[in-house]
């Protein structure tokens, strides 16, 4: 999966950028005061994107996509 692609979904589910670590970004999800952190890579493996957002508390971006094909 992309990392933009990644971001957007975070972002649209209102998290934010906590702040530039030395090779990931930290992700906030203020509503359920969790974070992560996302490597700094074009490419993310489906597994860790599962595992970011599973951290973070909501859906993963695979079963959004699945949702919205139906």
């Amino acid at each position: 999966m992309k990392r933009s692609a990644l971001l957007k979904h975070l972002r649209d589910r209102g998290c934010v950028l906590l702040r530039e670590g030395g090779r990931h970004s930290w992700w906030h999800n203020p509503t359920l005061n969790k974070r992560s952190a996302i490597p700094r890579h074009s490419e993310i493996p489906d597994i860790l994107a599962k595992e970011i957002c599973k951290d973070l508390g909501m859906e993963s971006v695979e079963h959004v996509s699945a949702s919205r094909r139906d």
